[in-house]
């Protein structure tokens, strides 16, 4: 089979690369995941090795998704594949790119019916719902969501219909158009929520629960759940970046690119604790609550103090922002292989995707109420409480991402010639080159088999 080749936009300038890129990256696993697994985790001593992992984990791999995007020119698969056979290996490793394209797919059909939660809670906190009410007003709110299959079906709908108008519009007309907008409005409201909070929160004690670094409270534990949470937070090993990097002019430096895009990842992560912290404190809220922190936790925090209103509606536009650039960054990778695939026009490309995502996102729906008693894997004890959502989430995040990863820094370290990935690289620091292709050798792959083997 001959090497694959179609030509597909460019990025209109490095500035719009790295807009959507962070767009990726910055998501729920920033804004909903990430403060209440640092809650759960002791706080301080979780961000720190967070960093660490983010650091030495997580921007190595980053690096090189990026690098095989651009030198393959094509969707995952098809660049895993002219990358591979360019150098003189199988083109089985284009299974690499489908672990991740279909990870990403798969996500995509859960993280948009949460991305219509957040959208249900601007109204609902716009419309004064939570003002003065109890913590179980506030919990059964909650709880009626998702127990009405209708609602979360038709918010589901409506989100993924945003997400096919503005991918049917390609490269630079859908998706550079909506960054443009949305990244910039999404860092001023972080920034505005992190004002309230110095004003209306406590954020001297939230300061102290992020930074007052207890090194005591680091385990081996807490260590797999800080490198796990750096390697999803950030996108890697689901072929998003390497799909972006596809659309990567070759004069762009991609390492300085990928710690960009990491470091405003990580940024984002750090202010949203920011954000999010002091109101939990100033209301005697507790840090680990959980997955409930967000559409609970807070929404009752929101309707008890002054000027909840307008940043309890802001935040969960700032939500609906973050859901919004990654789900348009999980899907594009496999619009575009369906583009290969098929010969089909970017719009048609596009409806189809998205319709298939909308209709297999409705099991997650129906996970949360119709299907909420269904156990399809009951026969095994390890697996035996897991519903629809549950299985799509543990199979993407616990196995395809690392395994995926494990086998894109494998491909890159070990089967790739180095002076080939250094050329692709063009990273003048020859020292600086050789630290990240150690890190790509031998850190980041054990790191990743810990979390693989953890996880199963």
């Amino acid at each position: 089979m001959a090497t694959i080749h179609k030509k597909h936009e460019n990025w209109s300038s490095r500035f719009t690369f790295l807009l959507a890129a962070v767009g990726a990256a910055v998501g729920l696993g920033n804004i909903w995941k990430f403060p209440y697994v640092t809650g759960q985790n002791g706080g301080s001593a979780f961000v720190l090795v967070y960093f660490l992992a983010v650091a030495f984990v997580a921007l190595p791999i980053l690096i090189a998704e990026i690098a095989v995007g651009r030198w393959g020119r094509q969707s995952p698969p098809n660049a895993m594949m002219n990358v591979a056979r360019g150098q003189g290996r199988s083109g089985a490793w284009s299974l690499v790119g489908w672990f991740g394209m279909l990870a990403a797919y798969m996500i995509a059909t859960y993280y948009s019916v949460i991305a219509g939660w957040s959208v249900v809670y601007i109204f609902k906190n716009g419309g004064g719902n939570f003002e003065g009410q109890s913590a179980a007003v506030v919990s059964a709110e909650f709880d009626a969501l998702l127990a009405d299959p209708l609602q979360l079906g038709l918010w589901h709908g409506i989100f993924m219909l945003i997400c096919t108008f503005i991918l049917a519009r390609g490269l630079q007309k859908g998706i550079e158009s909506t960054v443009k907008i949305l990244m910039p409005a999404l860092f001023a409201l972080l920034l505005a929520m992190v004002v309230y909070g110095i004003a209306e929160g406590n954020m001297p004690k939230a300061l102290h629960f992020m930074f007052d670094f207890d090194l005591s409270a680091i385990s081996g534990k807490m260590i797999l759940m800080a490198v796990g949470q750096a390697f999803f937070s950030i996108g890697v090993a689901m072929g998003l970046m390497m799909g972006f990097g596809a659309y990567l002019p070759r004069e762009v430096s991609i390492a300085r690119s990928a710690v960009i895009i990491a470091g405003m990842d990580t940024m984002v992560a750090i202010i949203a604790g920011l954000a999010i912290f002091p109101i939990v404190f100033a209301n005697g809220l507790d840090p680990a609550e959980g997955p409930g922190l967000i559409f609970v936790s807070l929404p009752l925090a929101f309707g008890s103090v002054t000027g909840g209103l307008i940043f309890g509606t802001l935040f969960f536009i700032l939500l609906f922002f973050a859901a919004l650039t990654s789900v348009i960054a999980t899907v594009e990778p496999m619009i575009a292989w369906v583009e290969e695939r098929f010969r089909m026009g970017r719009r048609k490309s596009a409806i189809t995707v998205c319709l298939s995502i909308l209709i297999l996102g409705m099991g997650t729906v129906f996970s949360f109420n119709l299907w909420s008693e269904w156990r399809p894997l009951a026969a095994f004890e390890r697996y035996a409480d897991f519903g629809y959502f549950e299985i799509i989430d543990y199979l993407t995040a616990n196995i395809m991402m690392p395994l995926g990863g494990l086998l894109l820094a494998i491909f890159v370290g070990w089967r790739v010639k180095p002076e080939a990935i250094e050329k692709e690289l063009q990273i003048k620091n020859r020292a600086l080159f050789r630290a990240w292709f150690w890190l790509l050798r031998w850190v980041a792959p054990v790191s990743i088999a810990l979390i693989l083997a953890s996880g199963l």
